[in-house]
């Protein structure tokens, strides 16, 4: 895996944000590592940087960076070793019936409306259920890197959009939102699955699926995509299946 040091990377500098409140473990603190300038992360320099454990948010490349916490695990699934559970291979099959688009980025009222139901029904609260369209797009549809923009539909109804950056190893997950209503449909699922099957498709080895923590029962279904390894001490080394989490 590359270094930090290594060039190109070493003409990137990275600096710590200041204490924030951790999103994800309740009570706690967290910090980010963000690599600068964001004009010199390309394709290329960004695929060796998710490899080091970074993630994107628009066009701010960072990774957890906390004093007293290494909660936060980056984590990969080896797509050409990836067998389905029964309960995986059922989503597989219940959503034939929708169709993936894969586009350019661009802001879509459809897409932005259907946004701001899913984080109004999810992540009621937290500030990203009143997102202006700036800042969804600032989030979602800004990137120096290359990004595609995934609408599954079923007919003509939007059910699903999925925000994916291609690298040079596999496909890194940066965002999915999807109709709320539908809940119980599976369709974070089989997201994950279509995924899977494009990275097939194209050659990749790895789905990078951001950060897993054993704590966080909203992030217990990535580790039930076997077989999954996780970036622990500099390698990225087997993650075991968590049941009842």
């Amino acid at each position: 895996m590359s270094r930090l040091d290594d060039l190109p990377l070493a003409a990137l500098q990275f600096y710590v944000t200041a204490p924030y409140p951790c999103s994800y473990v309740t009570g706690r603190v967290a910090r980010s590592q963000v690599a600068t300038p964001s004009h010199l992360i390309g394709a290329d320099i960004y695929s060796d940087l998710v490899r080091n454990g970074f993630r994107r948010s628009g066009i701010f490349t960072y990774r957890p960076h906390c004093d007293s916490c290494q909660a936060c695990l980056p984590v990969r699934i080896d797509t050409t070793a990836f067998k389905p559970t029964r309960s995986q291979r059922r989503a597989w099959s219940r959503h034939q019936g929708i169709q993936a688009t894969v586009t350019g980025l661009r802001f879509r009222l459809e897409h932005y409306a259907l946004y701001l139901r899913y984080q109004a029904a999810r992540h009621a609260g937290g500030g990203m259920d009143q997102d202006s369209r700036d800042q969804y797009s600032h989030f979602l549809l800004q990137s120096r890197v290359h990004t595609r923009l995934v609408e599954f539909r079923e007919g003509d109804q939007l059910l699903m959009v999925s925000i994916i950056d291609f690298l040079a190893d596999g496909l890194s997950s940066v965002y999915t939102f999807f109709d709320p209503t539908l809940e119980q449909a599976s369709l974070g699922t089989y997201n994950i699955l279509w995924q899977i099957e494009h990275c097939r498709t194209l050659g990749l080895p790895w789905l990078y699926l951001g950060y897993w923590i054993e704590e966080s029962r909203k992030m217990s279904y990535k580790s039930r995509f076997q077989p999954m390894h996780a970036l622990q001490d500099g390698q990225w080394l087997p993650l075991p299946v968590h049941e009842g989490r």
